[in-house]
């Protein structure tokens, strides 16, 4: 069985990366299912200019508590819940290291500045923010249930070494996307 899954996933990521042709034309529903968001591939490793900010992620919820009354989480930093899951740690996973940045890029990537999908992606990358922020609440072990979360990044640029000539604006950028409601699919996902 793990030899078909290999192989299976083999295949996927091959037609994925492959030059279009006849069959990544027919399957390409099924490959780009396989693969986004968990296996997707890209160049920014070897970008001649790579990623240069430290965005820190965070999110809040509102939850129905037992009685009925609607409360509001305060903002958790869901990036630093990674960082510390990877401190002292001598083989980190790649879910630690790069879940939650790859799911905010994904999102960005997605959605222009007002939060408005820019392409059929848009609503998988939603699902997907709202599902890790889902599973983090959880640990968190709120009293209630869950009825909608809220995002939000601060986004700071990492200044260049004192010997360059660059200058970058210090300023940290923020962003806070909408809140979305919770729908039985996520939750779900988020017992696992």
């Amino acid at each position: 069985m793990v030899a078909v899954v290999g192989a299976v996933h083999l295949g996927m990521v091959f037609l994925h990366v492959a030059p279009s042709n006849t069959a990544s034309k027919e399957y390409g529903e099924a490959v780009d299912g396989w693969i986004y968001p968990e296996f997707e591939q890209n160049w920014k490793l070897f970008a001649p200019n790579p990623l240069q900010q430290n965005v820190a992620v965070h999110a809040r919820a509102e939850v129905r508590t037992e009685d009925g009354q609607l409360r509001e989480t305060g903002w958790i930093n869901l990036s630093a819940q990674d960082g510390a899951a990877i401190d002292n740690n001598l083989i980190p996973s790649h879910t630690q290291q790069n879940e939650l940045r790859r799911a905010w890029d994904f999102y960005v990537g997605s959605h222009s500045s007002d939060n408005v999908s820019n392409g059929l992606r848009g609503d998988l990358s939603e699902r997907y923010l709202r599902r890790i922020a889902l599973l983090r609440f959880d640990r968190a072990a709120l009293d209630g249930t869950v009825q909608r979360v809220q995002l939000r990044s601060v986004t700071t640029n990492v200044q260049p070494p004192e010997w360059s000539q660059e200058r970058l604006d210090s300023k940290p950028s923020r962003r806070e996307l909408p809140w979305w409601t919770v729908t039985s699919r996520d939750l779900e996902v988020s017992d696992r």
